[in-house]
């Protein structure tokens, strides 16, 4: 775990620059609101407010994160006066939160926008259950919350907006079907069905904590789709809970709420969840954990009590979760991971594409956005097939024919990247045998992505000819044999799969 965070790649130091600027940021914000004279409460969600704004917001256009962010307070700020005017209403309250809950996950078919305003509904009103919020502060908290979006957007847009003028390619989602055949429609249930076990089982642990329970099964349903996706997402969370329970007995009690140390590791903190959140989840909510055992120290709340209740609400709202997943409309990880391969190797070929028509002279063609669509895609493969990869996953031929997979589409994503070097160089001239390597890629992609088994059974078939005169030739030729040796492995797990179905 340990190497998987600090030896990942970080292209561009992309993570190193949103953590520093997450820290930038909602320090500003909080020391906003202590600037305008706010209280502990008020500051706790101003941050709050500034650290979801920096992490969830991810439109690909700079334009569009202000868009995104500009709207966060009007979907939080109605639900945060509905928590608020709900206080004393539990049952009502409960059917709320659900209500909320089932709009929030199935907000995500809009995209990332989408996604943004949902999960701030959720967390707007998951901050009411946290502080007991009372009808008497929404004033303050509201001003709190547009005093630090808009610090934090001042860091974001204007003095640390890095993403101005680079490539970045939209989130990619999965095909959209109609009614319960919509991902979003069947994970919008399964999220509801979750959260209502959690909170049940939770009130009758602690008829004040409960919404940890809540708040576990929510995240365990961000950014997963399959069953597998989400059983091992809700295993890592156990892990990192527990982990970062352990910063509260030895680091947070001992503070006790001390001014000076909480505020350092509660920016360690932050940095840790930025810096993680995209190598490792287990990692990521070590620090949400040490942070958040941070901020109960602060508030005066801190023993050792309430750091073993964490763990059991959070090992409910996992559990919720799980058996959502597993008996609620479920999402099959061959499905999934089956759509998200075949739009990997088909955007493999129209990078192909793209770097042959650039050295053809054709004008206006352009292979980084490409480039940038399979780094995104190959992301969204590694987390559909991470339970397959998964030291707890069994199978071990499934396993191994997994792990083939993520590595040959590594390499394609490799040639491409070369490749598209290559076309960018401006020296670089056409050669007859580029585009008869581009036909083959392609007819090699056809039957890799083809529905029937009899054309991924056949597979591509590898050119021998040599790559010679031209450096684009010799990674064309890399691909045909990746994308070659990739049929075997992927013919053996639908096999594999039909066989179980049967």
């Amino acid at each position: 775990m340990l190497k998987r965070v600090f030896v990942a790649p970080d292209p561009g130091r992309l993570r190193l620059f949103s953590a520093s600027r997450a820290v930038a940021g909602i320090s500003l914000a909080v020391a906003v609101c202590g600037l305008v004279g706010h209280s502990l409460e008020a500051a706790i969600v101003g941050g709050l407010a500034a650290l979801l704004a920096l992490f969830t917001v991810t439109d690909p256009t700079v334009r569009g994160q202000v868009v995104t962010t500009a709207l966060l307070p009007a979907v939080g700020l109605p639900v945060l006066a509905l928590a608020a005017g709900l206080h004393d209403y539990p049952l009502v309250r409960d059917a709320a939160f659900l209500a909320v809950v089932g709009a929030g996950v199935y907000a995500r078919r809009w995209g990332p926008r989408g996604h943004a305003l949902g999960v701030f509904a959720f967390m707007t009103f998951f901050a009411a259950q946290f502080l007991h919020t009372v009808p008497a502060q929404l004033p303050e908290l509201c001003m709190a919350v547009i005093l630090s979006l808009c610090a934090s957007s001042i860091v974001r847009f204007g003095v640390w907006c890095y993403e101005r003028g680079r490539l970045v390619a939209a989130a990619p989602a999965l095909s959209q079907g109609r009614g319960l055949s919509r991902v979003t429609t069947r994970q919008a249930v399964q999220a509801a069905a979750g959260v209502a076990f959690a909170l049940g089982v939770g009130q009758m642990l602690s008829d004040q904590r409960w919404y940890w329970a809540v708040g576990a099964t929510w995240w365990v349903f961000v950014n997963t789709v399959s069953r597998g996706e989400t059983l091992v997402r809700g295993f890592r969370r156990v892990l990192g809970t527990v982990a970062g329970i352990v910063v509260g007995f030895v680091v947070a009690i001992p503070v006790h709420g001390a001014a000076v140390p909480t505020a350092l590791v509660v920016a360690a903190s932050v940095f840790g969840i930025f810096y993680t959140a995209a190598v490792s989840y287990s990692w990521m909510m070590f620090f949400v954990t040490a942070m958040a055992s941070m901020l109960y120290g602060l508030l005066g709340v801190l023993d050792t009590s309430l750091l073993g209740l964490r763990v059991a609400e959070t090992a409910v709202g996992a559990l919720g979760a799980v058996l959502a997943v597993l008996l609620v409309l479920p999402v099959t990880t061959h499905a999934v991971t089956d759509e998200w391969i075949r739009r990997a190797l088909r955007c493999v070929h129209a990078c192909t594409a793209e770097a042959a028509a650039r050295l053809a002279g054709t004008p206006g063609a352009d292979p980084g956005p490409r480039v940038a669509e399979l780094e995104a895609l190959l992301t969204r493969v590694r987390l559909a097939v991470s339970p397959l990869v998964h030291p707890l996953h069994f199978g071990r031929e499934r396993k191994a024919r997994a792990r083939e997979v993520l590595v040959l589409l590594d390499a394609c994503a490799q040639e491409v990247r070369s490749l598209a070097a290559v076309a960018s160089d401006p020296d670089a001239s056409h050669d007859a045998r580029l585009s008869a390597a581009c036909w083959r890629v392609e007819a090699a992609v056809e039957a890799l992505t083809s529905p029937s088994g009899a054309g991924r059974a056949r597979g591509p078939q590898p050119s021998v000819q040599q790559a010679i005169g031209h450096p684009a030739l010799a990674h064309l030729h890399g691909l045909e044999r990746a994308l070659a040796a990739m049929a075997v492995p992927l013919q053996r797990e639908e096999s594999a799969y039909l066989s179980g179905a049967r």
